[in-house]
């Protein structure tokens, strides 16, 4: 019974912490641009350079 009595309290805690961080991500932006990422991988930065001077 004392266990429980310590562990929901930490549970809430870090449940608090963890939508804390979130709502922090919302207001810093860290979500305004979801599709950025996901293109950029698509970009080609090299051009049409040869292997060998990518290296």
């Amino acid at each position: 019974m004392t266990g429980i009595l310590l562990l929901i309290p930490i549970a809430l805690g870090l449940g608090l912490l963890g939508l804390a961080a979130f709502f922090w991500s919302l207001h810093a932006g860290q979500f305004d641009d979801l599709d950025g990422a996901a293109l950029r991988i698509l970009m080609d930065d090299d051009g049409d350079a040869p292997m060998e001077e990518r290296l």
